[in-house]
């Protein structure tokens, strides 16, 4: 892998099960991301991608297994608690808060720096994301989706995660959203930053990630490094259907 191998995984699942009420979803899932590293997290329509997330975050019922993040066990711990300790999410919903303006919603999300890695401004994070700089003190109400995506992860970034957890960025926007999300993790990881990205658009993801993971029916089909599967036609056909 190109940034992680020197580090020790700063997030490391083992046997993670998890679901919705009596719905198991997750079934004896494992993996590990490195300070640095951006890991796709790949797989159809229903695979278990967006559950794995949550599941992370403690949004869903996680009823085996461990996660241990920057050192600690936190499969015990609820969702607010995990967010202080550094795991951002940007989920594919957005959740933005429609009446406060674009700087409003920056400054609510702010957090201390973390200890090793820079801190994000609203002044770098609209270095970032041009658009967002044009549009300041506009109510997030009265902005495009697109644009919206681009607050939801500069929002998520003004929280100085040490791993950020990216749920579906290029689902349904415009190729120059597209573009943006794909510089924001560029960025994210030439600070130091973690990507756990969850997509169904592998020349997305394929760009971006140094290794994959591909669920089926909640379950690890194939890991390995992103260059095995760019370059294996074979085997996107039999895993994605590509």
């Amino acid at each position: 892998m190109k940034n992680g191998a020197a580090h020790p995984p700063l997030l490391e699942v083992k046997g993670l099960c998890a679901g919705y009420a009596q719905a198991q979803v997750l079934f004896d899932l494992s993996l590990q991301v490195r300070q640095g590293e951006a890991l796709a997290l790949l797989g159809r329509n229903g695979a278990g991608k967006s559950t794995t997330l949550k599941a992370l975050m403690g949004l869903v019922q996680r009823t085996a297994g461990s996660i241990r993040f920057a050192g600690q066990a936190i499969e015990h711990w609820p969702a607010h608690r995990i967010a202080r300790a550094g795991l951002g999410w940007v989920p594919e919903d957005r959740r933005i808060f429609t009446d406060l303006s674009v700087q409003e919603n920056l400054e609510l999300a702010r957090q201390p720096a973390r200890e090793g890695l820079p801190a994000w401004t609203p002044e770098a994070l609209f270095d970032l994301f041009p658009n967002l700089a044009d549009m300041r003190q506009r109510s997030a109400a009265h902005m495009s989706g697109g644009e919206q995506q681009m607050l939801t992860v500069a929002r998520t970034l003004m929280g100085n995660p040490r791993l950020v957890l990216l749920d579906e960025p290029s689902e349904g926007v415009a190729p120059l959203i597209v573009q943006a999300m794909a510089r924001a993790i560029g960025a994210m990881k030439a600070r130091g930053l973690a990507v756990l990205l969850s997509e169904q658009n592998l020349s997305f993801a394929q760009d971006l990630c140094d290794r994959v993971i591909v669920l089926e029916k909640g379950q690890i089909r194939h890991g390995g490094p992103m260059q095995a599967l760019r370059v294996d036609a074979a085997l996107r056909r039999e895993l994605l259907g590509l």
